[in-house]
């Protein structure tokens, strides 16, 4: 096997054409899972706190309802409904970067959701009870009782649903987003030999990080496991 192809494409694998043009390459995979994650992690917040809090049996159906959509269909679905639907229904341009971004943290957002409605239930009931008695809105008990427990233990699952957005990320190749994915085909398509290497090397990259992040939930879980329930 010869290497020397990855090394002399290294730069593009890893910067795409930065900075003579647009970012791309594992830099690109690591700031689209990057804003994937954040946005992921602040709509499962907000609709795992939903979940908690609502009490209308009809609007919580309805709540499950949309995480039970965003968690059936496939994110390659997602991605082409977001790209090529919205233009011809709506006639708006949505650019791609935005889109691969949209279908990550609904379809994330929609999982963690769930993790975040479980670590609060997984807290004893009778905090929201005492909490009540002294006169604490079921807002105010979530925010400065339940949240500040829960959130440590939900942190590694937050952190193994990036794991699964940075794998995610590769599916931008079908509307020519130049992540990692994206590039190294190119460069096999242009070298025409030596495929098995140039994605080895792109199978290590994504190991790599995907190892890193796993290291950290191992952290965190190891850290947060002694924390005792009130």
């Amino acid at each position: 096997m010869n290497f020397g192809v990855v090394r002399d494409n290294l730069p593009y694998l890893l910067l795409g054409a930065w900075p003579d043009g647009p970012l791309g390459g594992a830099a690109l995979t690591l700031v689209l899972s990057a804003l994937s994650g954040l946005a992921a992690a602040s709509v499962g917040l907000v609709l795992g706190i939903a979940l908690a809090l609502v009490r209308n049996r009809w609007l919580h159906a309805a709540v499950l309802a949309v995480l039970a959509f965003f968690r059936a269909i496939p994110v390659l679905l997602l991605i082409f409904w977001v790209y090529f639907l919205l233009p011809v229904a709506f006639g708006l341009d949505v650019p791609k970067l935005f889109t691969v971004v949209v279908a990550l943290s609904l379809v994330g957002g929609a999982y963690l959701a769930h993790s975040v409605y479980s670590g609060i239930q997984s807290l004893a009931a009778g905090q929201w009870l005492a909490a009540a008695a002294l006169g604490m809105t079921r807002w105010q008990v979530l925010r400065l009782v339940l949240l500040p427990q829960a959130l440590p233990m939900m942190a590694p699952s937050f952190i193994n649903q990036w794991v699964s957005l940075i794998k995610d990320t590769s599916l931008a190749y079908v509307i020519g987003v130049a992540e990692l994915s994206f590039v190294a085909t190119q460069v096999s398509n242009r070298v025409m030999v030596y495929p098995a290497e140039i994605f080895l090397a792109v199978a290590l990259i994504y190991y790599l990080f995907c190892a890193s992040l796993d290291l950290g939930s191992g952290w965190l879980s190891r850290r947060y496991a002694h924390i005792p329930q009130l």
